[in-house]
């Protein structure tokens, strides 16, 4: 397959520090499966971007001036969008990690981690995991689950799964990732994503962090 063959993710960037953002754009493009649309110096030249584009993916830094990375994830939330975000941040704060989840990014990068770990988290959020280190996956899904605010909708629930897509959801509640949930069963990684469409299809779970909340709920009511 020629580099040409290779299915693209599309990648939007927003950092107000110029030689970051250009270094960014740069470092991306040295990924055959990665293509850098457009390069944000704001939060507002984001939300133009990505409506412009159409991204599968948002680098987003949180702390521009005038309109920062949390205002654009309030702002994709109020729209009920459902863009693939990698934060990518120097911020030290739980806090801060928290609310970013609630608000709707799918992956955590330090400014201090090694180009691969961005690389990943990119590939992660864009097939619908989440890039998150194991302990702060439990620890957000713990916060949530017990956040009214952050409820999955009504009618979800897990009663309708079969035992082996159960095993699933829980084991997505504990913040493993498709290919040790498939180690842990034994199963490849394309049936772990059937099972969970299957399960998205079921529960009426939106996405993996709702499925995960759900289930940790269920679990605490039956313990």
């Amino acid at each position: 397959m020629s580099e040409f063959d290779v299915q693209k993710t599309r990648i939007v960037i927003a950092d107000d520090h110029s030689i970051l953002r250009e270094s960014l754009a740069l470092l991306l493009a040295t990924q055959a499966d990665f293509q850098v649309d457009g390069a944000a110096s704001n939060g507002q030249e984001a939300l133009d971007m990505i409506q412009r584009f159409r991204p599968d993916v948002l680098v987003l830094d949180l702390f521009m001036p005038d309109f920062d990375g949390f205002e654009v994830l309030r702002t994709l939330d109020r729209h009920s969008s459902r863009l693939a975000t990698v934060v990518l941040t120097a911020s030290e704060s739980d806090t801060d990690y928290a609310q970013v989840v609630r608000l709707g990014a799918r992956g955590l990068v330090m400014k201090g981690d090694g180009p691969q770990r961005l690389f990943e988290a990119i590939r992660m959020v864009a097939s619908g995991e989440l890039a998150f280190s194991e302990e702060l996956a439990r620890q957000v899904v713990s916060s949530l689950a017990s956040d009214n605010r952050t409820q999955p909708p009504q009618q979800a629930s897990l009663h309708r799964l079969s035992d082996r897509e159960r095993q699933i959801a829980y084991s997505v509640a504990r913040g493993m990732k498709n290919r040790d949930i498939a180690h842990q069963l034994s199963i490849s990684e394309n049936t772990v994503k059937r099972h969970l469409q299957s399960i998205f299809g079921k529960t009426g779970a939106r996405d993996r962090l709702e499925l995960a909340v759900l289930a940790l709920n269920e679990a605490n009511r039956a313990a």
